[in-house]
């Protein structure tokens, strides 16, 4: 219990159940009777600890009321003084140079009691704590916001909080004061700085610190940089992984695996046509997360995909070049040269972020963050202290909790104006339209209004995406949706949208695998997928722009696996083939792996070509996914989020090889349809201007055993355009619309060996390949093989 004794003109309490480091201390209170005012909190350590020296304190022993107790003897605080504390502001939150110190705030409403650490570079890695401020809760803390303000010289150093309270799980608390927890608004995560390195001791999870940011922070130089505000319509997306984009040995690149290694290959990306990126996570995350000896490969199984967030303003310090260096600072810069040179390459970017869950799992997971510094605000918690899992990852971030929200779209915010980011694609997009923990009209309104409702319930109107989607800095960016979640939540063409939202379109990819494979049943869902998904967007007021079309991400086949593979193969995970999708409507073309026939092999190349046109000549945003442009494979394994190794290797030199054959087509194909008016409207296409047809002109077959789809296109560009799609196993000779004056002239056929498979002006011997088809043209007919489609252009008949 407290003990209190008179020294002069303070009095001491001595409260010795306050801990602030692991080994035993206690924490002295000096309560000022003179018109010094206010109050100094001391704390003693044991000799091998250091804490600030704003106070000069001499311990020795006294007697008071008969028991022995600790006194200090507190003495002007000297000049040359580590920092100066002072009381703080409660916003912003973060740490924030301003006013030749830095002010710190962090929310934290359920801890009884909050101490700000300050750890140097040095100490960090011999898991010590070099400084200890203490907050008092009647002078830092303003309503739920711990605040302290520091002069003094931050060089090297780094930042953490203690928070004590109650620790009881059923009640949704986790406060341990034994721990070090990062602030979820800390700029840079500093711990190891190699990737794939262990810590200290073979530790996976050493500790870790923020960056004191200073006023030198923001002197990176973007030469003018600004938003390249494509309009959605016209993007072609990418989506990559930063360090599997060059890590592989052939990239030949100076910083492989690194922002710098991107950079360096940005070109190819030019080439390719696109001119947007989708960057998987690069936010911090730890990928020993689940580091364990692979015996199937002799390598590590580590979290590549970086799907478990640990801090969401910090960069992937170990995607930087220079690693912890400069406290992260470099690595922060090298991220924003990365994104400056994307766009003087005109390419936009977009990162994936995971708001969603993060690194911390269940009640079994680690307590790095969130959890230490406010459980049951951060995440979804049921009265009983357990955790929703709507992400399948252990624990369901509470999205839609005011705090949270707030925080979510403070980050959004600190991305588009401090890094220049284009947008964001948000992972389980869902979960952020569940009702948070506790949800009623107080906790979300301030008011009573309305019933409680269930934890996890969607949410016609989320306040959250409300307030991204009205957001006068969020609301000129890119939003895109993954709209489902693990819960079962499943909303193509049903989220919130506001009018500005896209989504993933997960039902393009299933249909179009469908069609393409000769599936019967698909040919009008097909077409409706070629029209940008009218049948999902149209009604909601929503454009083709608003269906992001794939077929193929990151989770999942690759391009070549899917006609590859009809299983699949994913031992090489270590879970006995249990995890990963088992139904990839996917076909091997006759035989299952990469060893196959001459003929199954030339039907995988046509199907890739058939797939590539499809995303091509589709209304809606194409997205590719990294090395499918080159055909790479993961050798069917359709769940590679533990390699770090040619599995999700961008293999250069295999790019290099197919150069002349299906990387061309791809490169053609990507610059047909910017060159096309009528492949990216801004609406849906009508029947002035686009018209189906069947294997005769007019005579579009719906039926459920049709494998056939023709159209024709009105292009302001182009004139007219023909494009038809065969996914039978036979052949056919079918009759092209009449155009008095005008003749079709063959230019793209997937039947077709390369380089004739794409018939662009530089093709040798290319007027000898158009004579090739005059018998059937001037009988205004067109052979089709067996899965093959077709891009005919309408020109003049010189014959006429």
């Amino acid at each position: 219990m407290p003990v209190l004794m008179s020294m002069g003109c303070f009095t001491l309490t001595h409260n010795a159940s306050c801990s602030l480091l692991p080994s035993s201390q206690r924490v002295l209170e000096l309560h000022s009777h003179s018109n010094f005012g206010g109050r100094i909190r001391v704390t003693l350590t044991p000799l091998n600890t250091r804490v600030s020296k704003n106070l000069n304190i001499t311990t020795c022993a006294a007697v008071g009321n008969g028991i022995e107790t600790d006194t200090a003897v507190v003495e002007k605080p000297q000049l040359g003084s580590r920092f100066q504390v002072s009381r703080g502001c409660p916003a912003p939150l973060g740490a924030t140079p301003q006013d030749g110190g830095v002010n710190f705030a962090i929310y934290s409403l359920n801890a009884v009691s909050a101490t700000l650490c300050l750890i140097s570079l040095s100490d960090l890695q011999h898991n010590q704590v070099t400084d200890c401020i203490p907050l008092d809760p009647l002078i830092n803390k303003t309503g739920g916001v711990w605040h302290v303000f520091l002069k003094g010289d931050f060089k090297d150093m780094l930042y953490g909080y203690k928070f004590d309270g109650k620790f009881s799980p059923q009640e949704g608390h986790y406060f341990d004061s034994s721990r070090v927890v990062l602030d979820p608004y800390a700029k840079a995560v500093i711990s190891r700085g190699e990737f794939g390195a262990l810590g200290p001791d073979g530790n996976c999870w050493p500790q870790m610190a923020g960056m004191v940011p200073s006023s030198d922070d923001n002197e990176f130089d973007w030469e003018g940089d600004l938003p390249l505000k494509y309009p959605q319509k016209d993007l072609v997306i990418y989506e990559m992984h930063v360090r599997g984009f060059t890590k592989h040995e052939s990239s030949k690149t100076k910083f492989p695996g690194t922002y710098l290694g991107v950079v360096e290959k940005l070109d190819h990306l030019k080439e390719l046509g696109v001119n947007c990126v989708e960057l998987m996570p690069c936010h911090e995350f730890n990928e020993l997360e689940y580091f364990s000896y692979n015996s199937v490969l002799g390598d590590y199984k580590v979290n590549f995909w970086g799907y478990s967030t640990i801090n969401f303003f910090s960069p992937m310090i170990r995607y930087s070049s220079n690693g912890i260096r400069n406290c992260g600072r470099d690595g922060i810069n090298e991220m924003k040269f990365m994104i400056k040179e994307a766009h003087k390459r005109g390419i936009e970017v977009i990162m994936d972020v995971v708001f969603n869950h993060t690194a911390e799992g269940n009640e079994k997971g680690p307590i790095i963050s969130f959890r230490g510094v406010d459980n049951s605000i951060y995440y979804m918690v049921a009265p009983k202290g357990e955790f929703y899992n709507y992400s399948g990852c252990g624990n369901t971030f509470n999205s839609n909790h005011p705090v949270v929200r707030q925080f979510i779209v403070d980050c959004l915010r600190y991305w588009v104006t401090e890094f220049h980011v284009d947008g964001f694609r948000f992972d389980l997009a869902s979960i952020m339209t569940r009702g948070s923990s506790l949800w009623d009209g107080v906790n979300v309104f301030g008011d009573p209004i309305g019933d409680l409702m269930t934890t996890g319930t969607p949410l016609g109107s989320p306040p959250l995406i409300d307030m991204i989607s009205n957001d006068p800095i969020l609301r000129g960016v890119k939003l895109i949706a993954e709209a489902w979640d693990a819960g079962g939540l499943y909303q193509v063409g049903t989220f919130p949208h506001w009018g500005i939202w896209s989504e993933w379109n997960g039902k393009y990819r299933d249909t179009v695998r469908q069609f393409i494979k000769g599936t019967d049943g698909f040919a009008g869902a097909f077409a409706e997928c070629l029209c940008g998904s009218p049948n999902l967007y149209q009604g909601g007021g929503r454009k083709p722009w608003n269906s992001i079309n794939f077929v193929c991400a990151h989770d999942g086949f690759t391009l070549a696996d899917l006609v590859t593979y009809n299983n699949k193969h994913n031992l090489p995970n270590g879970e006995d083939n249990n995890d990963g999708e088992n139904h990839n409507n996917s076909w091997n073309c006759g035989q299952e792996g990469e060893f196959a026939s001459t003929l199954v092999r030339k039907l995988r190349k046509r199907q890739m070509r058939n797939f590539f046109l499809s995303l091509m000549v589709s209304q809606g945003v194409p997205m590719i996914y990294m090395g499918d442009e080159y055909g790479h494979t993961k050798g069917g394994n359709n769940n590679t989020y533990c390699h770090d190794n040619y599995l999700n290797y961008f293999q250069w030199d295999k790019k290099e090889e197919s150069s002349s054959d299906f990387f061309r087509f791809c490169r053609l194909m990507t610059e047909f349809r910017q060159e096309c008016e009528s492949l990216g409207l801004d609406d849906f296409p009508t029947a002035e201007r686009l018209q189906w047809h069947g294997h005769s002109p007019g005579m579009p077959d719906w039926s459920e055993t049709s494998r056939f789809v023709a159209f024709t296109m009105v292009d302001s560009v182009k004139g007219e355009i023909y494009i038809a799609f065969n996914m039978s196993h036979l052949p056919s000779a079918i009759t092209l619309p009449e155009r008095p004056g005008y003749r079709w002239e063959p230019f793209v056929d997937t039947s077709k060996p390369a380089p004739y498979d794409f018939l662009s002006p530089d093709v040798p011997g290319r007027e000898i390949a158009i004579q090739q088809y005059a018998q059937f043209l001037d009988a205004n007919l067109y052979p089709m093989l067996s899965y093959s489609s077709i891009i005919l252009l309408l020109t003049p008949d010189g014959s006429a």
